[in-house]
């Protein structure tokens, strides 16, 4: 298993997390706290941050996915490496390639 593949394993499962953090927010602020506390001043077992919480690891894993997209480009195998071009013959001179021609889209 390559570097790459780890990687891209990580974005998997980072990508995943961040859709289901963001599925379990309302968009008008309720969200998950407001589902277990009702709109009640005494919350149980400290659900009135559910909301700071969810905020932060939104944020958290967003930088988290970016940093191993960049990450993940440096690992691509061949990215550092030096390729050779198929226009140069083994001594460094170019070929000449014949330029071909399709007569069948004349339109006479």
């Amino acid at each position: 298993m390559t570097n790459f593949t780890i990687f891209l394993i990580l974005i998997v499962v980072v990508a995943f997390l961040l859709i289901v953090v963001i599925m379990v927010q309302n968009p008008k602020g309720g969200g998950l706290s407001s589902s277990f506390g009702g709109g009640g001043t005494q919350q149980l077992g400290g659900v009135k941050k559910t909301g700071d919480f969810l905020d932060k690891s939104t944020w958290f894993l967003a930088t988290l996915l970016i940093a191993l997209i960049l990450l993940s480009n440096i690992t691509i195998d061949g990215a550092g490496g030096v390729s050779d071009s198929k226009a140069l013959d083994a001594d460094g001179t170019t070929t000449e390639q014949p330029a071909t021609t399709d007569d069948s889209n004349t339109g006479d």
